[in-house]
């Protein structure tokens, strides 16, 4: 009797112990900033040459419809699965009504990839603990999507700290055949560099884990 309820105990604990999943343990976030309010801005930045024009032109198209999160753990790490930014491109406008109408139909197809997504996966340079108020540089990468291409992509910020508001600009560059996009082919268009610029102004607000 001994030796089955041994055994018996011994099995009971293998099954108990087989049907509970050694998962590791979510990272707890304990900062959270969330895009909200004036100032964040998305645009791109093409420089071209027009016909009849001597020197070269930026053309820049921006959007105000732009919504994000960053989340960091206690150690300062990027909570990967809640920080990220969506871009509504749809709504990208320049000084120019036609060069937006090619833009949206020919190059970005926006009926069919209305937004651009970036993933933050990873940060590098940013102090584990925000100063209270001050300037600070680090790097945000993560995977952008453009057109539904994803690539992998690094992106530069220079930020200010003032109480619960974080503010700044964060840029990238890529090529249009890194994402796919052909290059705009128009009468009245000379050239176009081969390098697209992306920035963003942002205006983010901490709040609450």
């Amino acid at each position: 009797m001994l030796k089955f309820a041994a055994l018996a105990a011994l099995v009971s604990s293998t099954l108990t112990a087989m049907s509970i999943p050694n998962t590791p343990a979510r990272p707890q976030a304990t900062v959270r900033y969330v895009a909200e309010g004036e100032g964040n801005v998305a645009r791109y930045c093409i420089r071209e040459r027009l016909v009849g024009k001597e020197l070269d032109n930026d053309a820049i198209g921006e959007t105000r419809k732009v919504t994000g999160t960053i989340v960091l753990d206690k150690s300062g790490k990027i909570v990967p699965g809640e920080s990220g930014f969506t871009v509504d491109m749809a709504s990208l406008g320049s000084d120019q009504a036609r060069r937006d109408g090619y833009v949206q139909r020919r190059i970005l197809m926006t009926d069919s990839f209305p937004a651009t997504s970036f993933k933050v996966t990873d940060v590098k340079g940013l102090p584990s603990r925000l100063p209270a108020s001050g300037t600070t540089q680090f790097q945000l990468i993560g995977d952008l999507t453009v057109k539904g291409v994803t690539r992998p992509t690094t992106w530069t910020v220079k930020a200010t700290v003032t109480g619960d508001r974080l503010t700044g600009t964060a840029a990238t560059r890529f090529t249009f055949a890194e994402f796919q996009l052909p290059q705009p082919r128009v009468p009245i268009l000379l050239s176009v560099v081969d390098t697209i610029a992306l920035e963003y102004d942002f205006a983010m607000t901490r709040k609450a884990p």
